[in-house]
Parts: structure tokens; sequence; C-alpha cells
């Protein structure tokens, strides 16, 4: 993959009302074949659709000047007629282990008003590995007891074109080759289900990143894990599950009130009976609610015959209003070695981006 270009010098926008804008006046969420329809409506040579999808999708570049290929006249009617991306840049923090969290701004439409979301870049040394953590939602709906996002509320879908401009965006910025996507930013990815599925498929087929290398975490909403099984990409599912009984998971997790674990765990069963694929299981860990040994051994036995991997999250916090606190590390150990007694292979989650608010469940947009 060609090396993306240099990150451009940030300034504070000074503008106190967004222009409206159109979604279709944007280049980046269009597929090859849309693409390859709009040159012929422009009466562009097809080659052009080819030279714009390697500038948008594979060399991440944002200034039509700097598309060196493309003739002088085509860029004017461009630059005249479409954005490149969706999304602007509000901030850009660094934590002290080199994570990088980023505000982006949504354009504000006819329909829907200008809105922030996060995302964050990680970077893994010990196995020179970047990863993006990427929000399907501004706000979300699930309104999990130990999540920040959950507590802005739901407040609106991101489009295709928003979604894939945060990968895009993440690589401009840091100038760096990023091989994975996670969606475990703001919102549930499968709440907004049609648009996530069609980004992944441009992120996969137009910004070549490997189908395998694309995971989506869902709080468990099961008829679109059935749908989703039927989809027949081998991505990775995550399954935020946090607890191995009903009465746990309803205490911090309300949408177990509408899909219990037994019917969670069934679509789960039957998502990895159909991709063949191994899922994530994903056990936040929070101090008297869910650590103790009698649920580490339900656990054990709830994912029995299950092919899983379990990922333990050590509690991050959001605020001193919640009363929600870490684990020590000898019981997340304990809780780590009793699950594996069962035939699992457990980790704990490398925390990421604590002290900029960028680890899971601190994305809360307090721009917003």
């Amino acid at each position: 993959m060609t090396s993306c270009a240099p990150p451009p010098v940030l300034e504070s926008s000074t503008a106190t009302v967004d222009p409206i804008v159109k979604p279709a006046q944007f280049l980046v969420g269009k597929t090859a074949d849309e693409l390859k329809a709009l040159m012929k409506e422009l009466g562009q040579p097809a080659f052009r659709a080819e030279q714009l999808h390697q500038w948008l999708y594979v060399k991440c570049e944002r200034d039509y000047d700097k598309m060196t290929n493309l003739a002088k006249g085509f860029k004017e009617v461009l630059a005249a007629q479409y954005g490149v991306g969706p999304l602007s840049v509000v901030a850009d923090q660094q934590s002290a282990d080199g994570t990088r969290k980023f505000l982006f701004k949504t354009p504000a439409t006819e329909k829907k008003p200008s809105q922030n979301i996060e995302s964050v870049l990680m970077h893994f040394r010990d196995r020179d590995v970047r990863s993006v953590c990427i929000s399907s939602q501004v706000g979300c709906a699930v309104d999990c007891s130990f999540c920040a996002t959950g507590k802005m509320g739901f407040k609106q879908n991101l489009t295709v074109a928003e979604i894939v401009d945060q990968y895009l965006l993440a690589q401009h910025l840091s100038g760096e080759e990023v091989r994975n996507i996670v969606f475990m930013g703001q919102g549930e990815p499968l709440l907004n289900y049609d648009n996530v599925v069609q980004a992944i498929r441009i992120l996969n087929q137009s910004a070549e990143v490997g189908i395998r290398h694309i995971t989506v975490s869902t709080s468990g909403i099961v008829p679109k894990i059935y749908q989703l099984a039927e989809e027949n990409m081998q991505i990775v599912l995550a399954v935020s599950l946090h607890a191995p009984d009903d009465e746990t998971r309803s205490r911090i997790m309300p949408i177990n009130t509408k899909w219990p674990v037994a019917d969670l765990m069934e679509a789960v069963h039957a998502y990895v009976a159909k991709t063949k694929r191994r899922v994530t299981i994903e056990y936040v860990m929070l101090k008297g609610v869910n650590d103790s040994q009698a649920h580490a051994h339900d656990l054990g036995r709830l994912l029995k015959g299950l092919k899983c991997n379990v990922n333990l999250i050590p509690y991050n916090p959001i605020g001193d209003e919640y009363d929600f606190e870490r684990p020590s590390n000898e019981v997340i150990v304990r809780f780590l070695d009793t699950v594996m007694t069962y035939g699992k292979k457990v980790t704990v989650r490398l925390e990421r981006g604590v002290d900029i608010a960028a680890a899971c469940g601190q994305l809360a947009n307090q721009y917003q």
C-alpha cells in the first residue's frame, strides 16, 4: 500500500454557523462503480475513475492539487462541485503511550446538524501494528452503565462516507499505514446496520483493508447478528457480554432485558456455525459487580462448546459520579486463570490512551 501524505497543520475553526451541504457532494463513500458512473456523467474517460479511486482510498489524499495525474481542468471541476470527504478535524490529542484521539466534525445537512465524533488511532509497538477504532453513531442508545458514550444519548447514525472517512483521515493525519479497523468507537454498529455493512465493503474492497482485519463489536442486537451471519463477510465479531447471567447483565446493560443472555448466546452460536469464524467475547471487569469466582465459573460454563476467545477489559474510569471501580490485578489474574480452565484462550486488553480519555468506554464527546 502506498504511504499516505504527511499530516497538515491543524487550525481551530472560527466559523459560528456550519454551511449546509448535501452528502452527494463528497467523493469518499462512493464505490468504484459509482465513481465510474460519475465520470460518465461528467464526460470524463473511464480511467479517471480508477485514478480517483487510488487517490481517495489508497493514497488517502485530501487535496485535489496534489492528485498529480489528473488534468488541471478536471481538478477544477471536481473542486467546484465535490468535496473529498465529509469530515473535518476539530482536535488531535496524543497520549503518553502514542495513542491519538481525533475529534472530527460531520457536515450539516438540511436534515441533520453538524455533530462531533471521536476516533482513536493505536500503535502497538511490540507487534508494530496500527489499529483505528472508529465510530458508527453519534452517541448511543444502548446506555451501558459503565460507558461514557451512552450518557450522551443517541444523536444520529453516521453515513457510509462519515464512517469510511474516519479511517482515511486517521491514515492521512498520521502518515502511517493502518491495517486494522475496529468498530468499537461511539455507537452500536448493528443499530446502524446498512451503513456499517456498506462501509465495511468499501474499506475492504477500495481501501484494501483485509476483511479479517476488521472487527465489529456489538452489545447484542440479536436479530442483526443473524443477519450479519448471512452477509458472507469474514470479519471478526466481538460480543460485549460483560456478565454470564441475566441478573448481573441487566444491571449494567439495559439491552439484556430485550435480548437476554440465552437468546444472545443462541445467536452467537448460530453466527459461528454459519461463518465458521471464531468470535471474541468482551468482558469489562467491574469491581464487586461481575468479577467474582462464581462469575468466572459461570462464564466458563456458558462458553462451553463455543468457538471463541475471551478478552477481559479492566474498567476505565469515566467520571467520579459513576459508581464503578477497577478490580485489583490479583482478582483479574485469578478470574483469567479460572476461565482458562474451561479450555478458553483468555487475554487482558492492553490499556491505550487512558490519559486522554481514549480508552475503552471513555469516548464521550466532551466538545459536544
